[in-house]
């Protein structure tokens, strides 16, 4: 018998949400947009028409995918984030809605800092904290700066993506370094760097702990090795007033501020995400 969109959609959410997949809706949307080559809208344009055969064996082979643990984002190669879409690969950690807290503290901290301010994206990634800002705040410009190739290479693609070519660069950058002297004088540094304590790493989901890269998970023996390194030798890149803006893991709040005041942060306040965890620590370098 013949299935319908609307039906292919329906069974591929019932069979995510019944392996347990939270948010099944979006996902099974995405795996049937991808298989199909259909935007959102035309999606739920076609939905009474019928599905070819080829199409239902598509999406069967996506669900088989996403059922051993490979994540959605990686599977269609793009996500969105702060209302952006990005390409994303294996090369970086999928963008995460906790993220965006650090994006819209940040958001505020670059507007606030007026036309020209100076944004530092640092262990970018996509490059999604950083384009967000650019994209919000329109008047600065921002750097996205990761040591991964790949990473650099999603980076510019992202750039490109969302027409922000003019204001956004991309360089290769050891945050584990000191700053070169190109990198100085910003109002804003946002950070989201690699926090997992490297014992745990093993444990997690099969979804981050199979695909995503290792190299942006591991923070360490006990997952502060970036907030220490870049607390103590990143300051020189701020400038007087400017803000050190941090995404940290569950539990890590409080140490990740004591770790700033021992550098000489001030101002230093903690923001919990949208599930009340403490999700940003940031502080400002007054003198």
């Amino acid at each position: 018998m013949a299935t319908t969109y609307n039906n292919l959609y329906l069974d591929t959410r019932n069979r995510l949400r019944k392996a347990g997949v939270v948010d099944a809706q979006t996902e099974a949307r995405e795996l049937v947009c991808y298989a199909a080559d259909k935007t959102r809208e035309q999606l739920f344009r076609d939905m009474s028409l019928y599905a070819s055969g080829e199409l239902e064996r598509r999406v069967e082979e996506l669900v088989q995918r996403r059922l051993e643990g490979e994540p959605v984002a990686y599977i269609v190669g793009e996500w969105e984030f702060y209302g952006l879409p990005l390409d994303v690969s294996r090369d970086v950690l999928i963008p995460r809605n906790d993220t965006e807290v650090l994006a819209r503290l940040a958001i505020e901290k670059t507007v606030a800092a007026g036309e020209g301010a100076r944004v530092l994206d640092l262990c970018a990634g996509t490059g999604c904290v950083g384009l967000a800002i650019a994209a919000n705040a329109p008047q600065c410009r921002v750097v996205l700066a990761d040591l991964s190739e790949g990473a650099l290479r999603l980076c510019k693609q992202n750039v490109r993506r969302n027409g922000l070519n003019a204001r956004v660069t991309c360089m290769s950058v050891n945050a584990l370094e000191q700053p070169s002297s190109v990198l100085w004088d910003f109002d804003v540094i946002a950070c989201n760097p690699p926090y997992i304590p490297s014992a745990d790493i093993d444990g997690l989901e099969v979804a981050v702990s199979r695909y995503e890269p290792r190299m942006a998970l591991d923070g360490g023996e006990d997952g502060l090795d970036f907030y220490r390194f870049i607390s103590s030798k990143w300051k020189s890149a701020l400038r007087l007033g400017g803000s050190l803006i941090f995404e940290v893991g569950i539990g890590q709040a409080d140490q990740v501020a004591e770790i700033m005041a021992e550098n000489g942060f001030e101002n230093i306040v903690i923001t919990p995400d949208t599930n009340d965890i403490p999700r940003v620590v940031q502080g400002t370098i007054e003198n």
